[in-house]
């Protein structure tokens, strides 16, 4: 009977895994196809357009058919915690649509990965956390990944590096702003969803009706396969959603050690399938970054839990601060895979 139990849990995680995978790698994938080969260079518009599918989508799983009970949140802390958390929430995906429009796939989830690097660096120099080596020597493979893939990149565009790059600082930002920001909330993926999305949605919609409006009417009054493309667009909301909804069927079903090794093995599938999808040129040299990038990310993410693990008494990296004298940890890093 426990055996078959134990199996049951081998397989229920990896059908997470797989389904997580399916709906993080396809949505990129859509993202990319959607600015490149339907010529939808607007990725504000995109951006509003998976926000309004994500807050509708979170509305129906929670108020309609009770996936998960709805955390409640006094209203004068959804404006005060809520509304600067969607703030970061909202440029960290802008931006990561943003570096899709110009550079490919394969580079852009590499400086993507990046992020544990600027999380660790941005609590060093702002609120003085203390880290032991390991966490810092874990950092060198992640570090020197990055700079022979962008170094090698073939198609290599300052902009779009630079938008993932700050799209990793904005990623940071938000794990770390969480724990004080959020302190006392118990959010999932689903209710961060909920109440996020909306303000979202409003962030954003003025924006992208100013800067990109004209150039979306004259690509609806141009485009030739005008349905089939906006199904597409729609689609690409709707699974959006449905890799936040992923994301907490994962985390409920691995540990974290399975979490950031299938996170990172994802990395590698996703740069794989665009590579078969839209041939953009990868020298040996730049595949070798990204895989050393991957590696540290994996390493990193070992010695996180190592450090985790250790008995009570053991010196270890302080816990998150509750004033300026202490210092704030990450947040659960599970949760900071949203597209």
């Amino acid at each position: 009977m426990e055996e078959g139990l134990c199996h049951w849990g081998v397989i229920r995680s990896l059908l997470a895994i797989v389904q997580w995978w399916a709906f993080n790698v396809t949505v990129i994938i859509m993202n990319k196809w959607i600015f490149q080969k339907l010529d939808f260079k607007f990725p504000l518009t995109v951006s509003c357009v998976h926000f309004i599918c994500s807050s509708i989508g979170a509305y129906v799983a929670i108020k309609i058919m009770k996936v998960k009970p709805l955390i409640a949140v006094d209203p004068e802390d959804r404006w005060k915690r809520i509304f600067p958390m969607s703030f970061v929430f909202c440029i960290n995906i802008v931006l990561g649509n943003v570096s899709l429009r110009y550079i490919p796939v394969s580079f852009m989830q590499t400086i993507k990965s990046f992020t544990p690097a600027t999380t660790v660096i941005l609590q060093w120099l702002i609120w003085r956390k203390y880290f032991e080596w390991r966490i810092w020597a874990s950092l060198v493979p992640i570090v020197g990944g990055i700079l022979l893939t962008s170094m090698t990149e073939l198609s290599f565009n300052m902009f779009g590096f630079l938008a993932a790059l700050f799209g990793c600082l904005a990623t940071s930002t938000k794990t770390i702003l969480a724990e004080s920001l959020l302190h006392g909330y118990k959010f999932d993926s689903i209710n961060t969803v909920f109440y996020m999305a909306p303000f979202a949605t409003a962030i954003l919609a003025v924006p992208a009706l100013v800067l990109e409006g004209p150039g979306v009417i004259v690509w609806l009054n141009t485009h030739t396969t005008l349905l089939s493309s906006l199904t597409i667009i729609l689609s690409s909301g709707v699974l959006a959603f449905c890799l936040n909804f992923s994301i907490f069927y994962v985390i409920h079903s691995t540990t974290a050690v399975t979490f950031n090794v299938a996170g990172n093995l994802k990395v590698a599938v996703a740069v794989l399938i665009s590579w078969l999808i839209f041939k953009n040129p990868i020298s040996g040299m730049n595949a070798l970054g990204c895989a050393v990038t991957l590696a540290g990310c994996t390493f990193y993410g070992y010695v996180r839990h190592m450090i985790s693990q250790q008995p009570p008494g053991t010196p270890r990296t302080p816990r998150t601060p509750r004033n300026r004298t202490e210092m704030i940890p990450l947040v659960n890093e599970k949760l900071d895979d949203k597209v």
